[in-house]
């Protein structure tokens, strides 16, 4: 299996490296490269480069408004848009539920959806985590009763990223309460402005509203708002998750944040020396930055595979659990290098406006925020616990 890249691949990547050069806002990159917060319009405004190129929807079929780019291609632009400081992309609408459609929608579904999520009209939230189903989603207690042309839908969503944001929410409801838990789940697309619909803000650890609760009551769905087939979500959850995780592996952005690591350790003093000198410093570092090379080997033949028509499987489980335990370290080691000067936190730091006095320098700014942050990896997309049960039942097969 070659996972080298080709001569035309590297072509590739330097066309890559000047668009980003010559396009991407130097505002916007300076916020992803210090961490500081992006607004609704800022991802915006780099969809609408992205799409003005025809690069925002690289994983869909050239005639909905795609690419030509094989998994290989699309991996070194998602490595170099985060070495450059591009903003990662809001998945939920070109990266989940787009391919979902794709795949399984009728074709009045594909008319109507992929164009507003390719022009920025829709801004799309996933519905899938509850209360009561995180890891185990096929437990899900949203319900969603036929009413002649409507489904009546009743219940609760919770950790709904960036669902202040959204007009669609997609949903996974439980359609049939008597069949087993996955064969009762259907597949539906929620208009968010649809009476009963209530959205309520969750405030994470670093005290960003970035998740929120959705209360469905007695909300009124058009049936042509189903996918695929009624009872048969399922199908379309686990094509969905698969793709979510290989995508939560996040090696550029891990390099990224490696190289951030060691500017700050380069900066940071410890006895009269740059902390980087310091040897069980350099060998944590060291440690991680191989760990990051597996994962980084790893992904390109998991690329490699399915640039040979191959679809990525349980091996996702693998790239999901190796890539936030990486950042999850980097960010301890930011923390770490920071010493006390890590312990303040000002929100308002994290604004790229703010002239107020710095603690220490602009890179000190972020990383307790980042630290709190990152715990979430290894819950969000399936627990790494649960991941690691589905490596030693499919791969390992004990």
């Amino acid at each position: 299996m070659e996972i080298h890249f080709s001569p035309e691949q590297l072509a590739f990547r330097d066309e890559v490296r000047e668009f980003l050069k010559q396009e991407l806002p130097a505002d916007i990159a300076q916020k992803v490269k210090l961490a500081k917060h992006l607004s609704k319009e800022d991802h915006e405004r780099w969809q609408k480069i992205l799409s003005k190129r025809g690069w925002y929807a690289p994983g869909w079929p050239v005639e909905h408004g795609g690419t030509t780019w094989g998994p290989i291609e699309k991996h070194i632009f998602d490595e170099e848009s985060a070495a450059a400081g591009a903003p990662r992309l809001v998945p939920f609408g070109v990266n989940m539920v787009a391919p979902v459609i794709i795949k399984f929608g009728s074709e009045e579904q594909k008319a109507t959806y992929l164009p507003r999520i390719l022009d920025g009209t829709d801004w799309w939230c996933q519905g899938y985590s509850e209360p009561g189903a995180g890891s185990d989603l096929a437990s899900l207690k949203t319900r969603a009763v036929r009413d002649g042309d409507h489904y009546i839908v009743n219940g609760q969503k919770t950790w709904t990223t960036l669902g202040q944001h959204a007009n669609w929410i997609f949903c996974l409801v439980r359609t049939d309460p008597e069949a087993q838990q996955q064969r009762g789940i259907s597949f539906l697309l929620i208009d968010m402005a649809t009476p009963g619909i209530t959205v309520r803000p969750i405030l994470t650890l670093d005290g960003d509203h970035e998740v929120n609760e959705v209360f469905f009551d007695d909300v009124k769905v058009p049936v042509e708002n189903l996918v695929g087939e009624e009872n048969k979500g399922w199908t379309c959850a686990k094509y969905l998750l698969t793709h979510e995780r290989t995508g939560l592996a996040g090696i550029g952005a891990s390099k990224a944040a490696l190289t951030n690591l060691k500017r700050i350790a380069s900066k940071q003093q410890k006895n009269g020396k740059p902390l980087i000198e310091d040897a069980l410093f350099r060998s944590q570092i060291a440690e991680v930055e191989m760990s990051l090379m597996a994962a980084e080997m790893s992904t390109l033949r998991i690329v490699a595979a399915a640039s040979e028509g191959g679809v990525p499987g349980s091996e996702s489980s693998i790239l999901k659990v190796q890539g936030t335990e990486i950042r999850q370290a980097i960010t301890h080691l930011m923390r770490k290098a920071l010493g006390p000067y890590a312990l303040p936190f000002l929100p308002e730091e994290l604004e790229l406006d703010y002239d107020g006095e710095l603690l220490v320098d602009d890179y000190a700014a972020s990383p307790a925020s980042q630290y709190f942050n990152m715990r979430k990896l290894s819950i969000f997309g399936g627990s790494n616990e649960i991941q690691k049960n589905i490596v030693s039942k499919m791969i390992l097969e004990l």
